[in-house]
C-alpha cells in the first residue's frame, strides 16, 4: 500500500473502499471484545467461516469479528446485517440453522432473539432492545459494525475525515476554539475542561510538548476505556493526532494497562496501519505536521491513573505522583507540556470536529455536555457498557436500560464514581447524571463505573472493601494516605466484625477529613468518599453494627447466625452432607443441628436446602434457640420428597 500523500488521496481511497462495498451483501458481526471472547466467541466465529465454506456462500456472506456493542451480559452478540437481525448467547451449534434460516431464507430464530422476561416479547433488531433503545450511542455505535483491525473499516464509517478538515480548513487556535466551545470535560473523572487544558499547553514557551492517551483503567468494575480501544481503536488515535496538532505536539502516547492485551494488540494495530497510509510520521499528507505515536505498558498499578503518577511511569521511574505547583499541561512529562486526557475523551474530538460544538452541546446538562460511557454492572438485570446523555437521571438507567434488580429484590444504593466515588441512596434515583450534580450528592463521575446493589448489600461492608482497595493501592509516598487509610481499613473491618465501638464514626470521620486536606493526590483526597457518603446515608446501619451488634442487610459473616427450625426439618441430610465445616449434626429421619461452635456462617445450608423446606434460618443480633433435646429430634414419617 503506497502512503498517501496528500488529502486527496486518501478521500479518494475512502470513495474507493465505499464503492467496492455493496450494503445489500449479508454482512455477519460477531462481537470479539473480551466479554465475548471469554463466552465463546472466537468458536462462534470459527463455526461461521467453517459453515459458510461449507455451504458455498464465501461469495456471498461476510463474517468479521468485531468491537464491544455492550450488552455482556447476553454475549456472544451477533448481528446480521443489512437487516440488523441481533441474536444473543449464540453457540456454535446455532450457526448452521442463522445461515439456512436467517441469512438464506430472512427467517428469524425466535430463541435467539432478545426476551423481555417482564412483557414475555421477543425483540429482533438491536434498535428495538430497551438496552440500546434507551441510550445514546455516540461513540460506541459502530463497535458492532466494524472489524478494529482493518482501517478500511473505519474509513468506510467516515474515519479520519475530522483529521482531513483540521489539516486543510483549520489552524491550531480554531481546532482549541471548537473543542472549547463544546464544553467537552475530561471523562477520566476530574471533569476538567479539555479545551482550557489544551489551550495552556498551546500557550506554555517549551517547543517540546506531549499528548497522553490515559487507558490505565483500575475501578474495579468499569470497562469502558478498555471497550474503546478494542472495538475502535482508530477514532481514538485520530482524536489524538488531531490534539497534538491542537498544541504543537508531535509525540504522542498510549498508556495502556498490560491486563488490556486485546486493547494493546488492537491499537498497536492501528498505529502501524496509521504509519503505512500517511497518517502518522512525517509530513502527515502534505501537510507539513509530523507526528508519531508509541504504546507503553502500565504495570497495573492504580495510582497510575493519576496524571503525575502516569507521566512517572511513562519516563521508566517508580509510579508516585508528585505535587502539583504547576499543572502538567505546563510541566508535565519530561518536564515539558504536556496533554493527559482519557480515552473516552480524545474519541469525543473527531465527533466535535465532524459535527461542530453546537451539535455537541445539544444535549447534556448546563455544566456537563455530549454522552457518557458507564460500565453497568453490579445486581442489574443488564449488565454491559451503556452510553447515555448527560443529564438522564439514574432511575433511567438502572430501570430502563439495566432492566432493574433481578430476582424480585429492592434497590438499595447505587456506587459511582469507581473506588473513591459515593454510593447513593434511592431517594437520588431522579438525580441527572452530571459532574456537578454527582459531586454535590456526595458522589462524583468518576471515569464511569455504576456498581448497583440490591437489599442484600452492606453499607457498611461496601465502605470497607473500598477503603481496603485504596489502602492496598496508595503508593505510600504521602503518610496520611498511607497510615490513615490502613487505620480507617482496621476500624471498618472491626466493626464489620463486630467489635465496633463508640467513637469510632468520629474517629473515621476525622481520619476522612485529614485525607482530604494533607494528601498529596486525588487518589487520597477522595479516599474517605466511600465512608462518608455510606454514612451520610446510611448512617443507622453503621450504628446498628456497632451499638446491637447486628448487620441489617444480614451480609457481614460475624455478625450473621444459621439455624434449622425444627418444625420445618425433614431430616434429608442435604444440609449436612453439604457443609464444608461438617457443623451440621443429625441423621436420616433426625431433625438437624448446627454447631455454633464450628459453623462458620457461610451459608451453604441455606442455599441447599430445598425451597419447599426452608428449614434454614439467617438471623443477626439475635441469640440463636436453643436446640429440641435428642430425644425429641426424631421425625416418625419422612420422605424426601415431602
Amino acid at each position: 500500500m503506497a502512503r498517501f500523500t496528500s488529502s486527496k488521496e486518501l478521500e479518494k481511497f475512502r470513495q474507493q473502499v465505499m464503492e467496492d462495498r455493496d450494503n445489500s451483501t449479508p454482512r455477519i458481526s460477531v462481537c470479539a471484545g473480551s466479554g465475548c471472547l471469554a463466552l465463546g466467541a472466537r468458536d462462534v466465529i470459527n463455526a461461521f467461516e467453517t459453515e459458510i465454506e461449507k455451504q458455498g456462500l464465501s461469495a456471498s456472506v461476510e463474517t468479521k469479528g468485531t468491537g464491544c456493542p455492550g450488552f455482556c451480559e447476553r454475549g456472544p452478540v451477533v448481528v446480521i446485517y443489512p437487516e440488523g437481525t441481533c441474536y444473543l448467547q449464540v453457540k456454535p451449534e446455532d450457526v448452521p440453522e442463522i445461515l439456512s434460516r436467517t441469512v438464506r431464507d430472512k427467517e428469524v430464530i425466535e430463541r435467539l432473539a432478545y426476551l423481555d422476561t417482564v412483557t414475555g416479547e421477543r425483540s429482533v433488531h438491536e434498535s428495538d432492545i430497551p438496552f440500546y433503545a434507551n441510550q445514546e450511542r455516540r461513540l460506541i455505535d459502530h463497535n458492532i459494525k466494524i472489524d478494529p483491525k482493518k482501517i478500511e473499516d473505519y474509513l468506510a464509517i467516515g474515519g479520519y475525515s475530522a483529521l482531513l478538515r483540521v489539516l486543510t480548513d483549520m489552524g491550531p487556535e480554531q481546532v482549541i476554539e471548537e473543542v472549547k466551545k463544546s464544553n467537552l470535560r475530561g471523562r477520566g473523572g476530574a471533569g476538567f475542561p479539555t479545551g482550557r487544558k489544551w489551550e495552556g499547553s498551546r500557550n506554555a514557551p517549551d517547543e517540546t510538548k506531549y499528548v497522553i492517551v490515559n487507558a490505565d483503567e483500575g475501578d474495579p468494575g468499569a470497562f469502558m476505556d478498555r471497550a474503546l480501544l478494542e472495538g475502535n481503536p482508530h477514532s481514538v488515535l485520530e482524536g489524538l493526532i488531531i490534539g497534538g496538532y491542537a498544541i504543537g505536539a508531535h509525540q504522542g502516547y498510549v498508556y495502556v494497562r498490560q491486563e488490556y492485551p486485546l486493547a494493546v494488540e488492537n491499537i498497536t494495530i492501528a498505529i502501524e496501519k496509521a504509519k503505512e497510509y500517511g497518517l502518522l510520521g512525517k509530513n502527515i499528507l502534505g501537510s507539513g505536521f509530523d507526528f508519531s505515536v508509541e504504546v507503553h505498558r502500565g504495570a497495573g498499578a492504580f495510582v497510575c491513573g493519576e496524571s503525575t503518577a502516569l507521566m512517572a511511569a511513562l519516563e521508566g521511574r517508580v509510579g508516585e505522583p508528585r505535587p502539583k505547583y504547576i499543572r502538567s499541561n505546563v510541566r508535565g512529562l519530561w518536564d515539558k507540556p504536556s496533554v493527559l486526557n482519557n480515552v473516552e475523551t480524545w474519541a469525543n474530538v473527531p465527533l466535535i470536529i465532524n459535527h461542530g460544538a453546537d451539535w455537541f452541546t445539544k444535549i447534556g446538562t448546563q455544566g456537563s455536555k455530549g454522552t457518557k460511557i458507564f460500565s453497568l454492572v453490579g445486581k442489574i438485570t443488564n449488565t454491559g457498557l451503556v452510553e447515555v446523555p448527560m443529564g438522564m437521571t439514574l432511575r433511567d438507567i438502572i430501570y430502563k436500560i439495566g432492566g432493574g434488580i433481578p430476582g424480585g429484590k429492592k434497590f438499595k444504593a447505587v456506587q459511582t464514581g469507581g473506588p473513591s466515588g459515593g454510593c447513593l441512596p434511592e431517594e437520588k434515583l431522579d438525580l441527572p447524571v452530571g459532574f456537578d450534580e454527582l459531586t454535590k450528592a456526595g458522589s462524583m463521575m468518576g471515569s464511569g463505573g455504576m456498581i448497583v446493589m440490591d437489599e442484600d448489600t452492606c453499607m457498611v461492608d461496601v465502605a470497607r472493601y473500598f477503603t481496603s482497595f485504596l489502602a492496598d493501592e496508595s503508593c505510600g509516598k504521602c503518610l496520611p494516605c498511607r497510615e490513615g487509610l490502613r487505620h480507617m481499613e482496621r476500624i471498618l473491618t472491626d466493626i464489620c466484625e463486630g467489635r465496633g465501638k463508640e467513637g469510632d464514626i468520629e474517629t473515621l470521620e476525622d481520619l476522612s477529613e485529614a485525607l482530604k486536606e494533607a494528601s498529596l493526590c486525588a487518589l487520597g483526597k477522595s479516599a474517605g468518599n466511600p465512608f462518608l457518603s455510606t454514612l451520610r446515608y446510611f448512617r443507622d446501619e453503621y450504628e446498628a453494627h456497632i451499638k446491637e451488634k447486628r448487620c441489617p442487610a444480614m451480609s457481614c459473616r460475624s455478625l450473621v447466625s444459621y439455624y434449622i427450625d425444627p418444625e420445618k426439618c425433614k431430616g434429608c441430610m442435604i444440609c449436612l452432607r453439604n457443609c464444608p465445616s461438617q457443623a451440621i449434626e443429625g441423621g436420616k429421619q433426625v431433625i438437624h443441628v448446627i454447631n455454633q461452635d464450628k459453623c462458620t456462617a457461610c451459608g451453604v445450608c441455606s442455599e441447599v436446602c430445598p425451597a419447599r423446606f426452608s428449614a434454614v434460618k439467617k438471623i443477626s443480633g439475635e441469640p440463636v434457640p436453643p436446640p429440641l433435646p435428642e430425644e425429641q429430634r426424631s421425625i416418625k414419617k419422612v420422605t424426601v420428597d415431602e
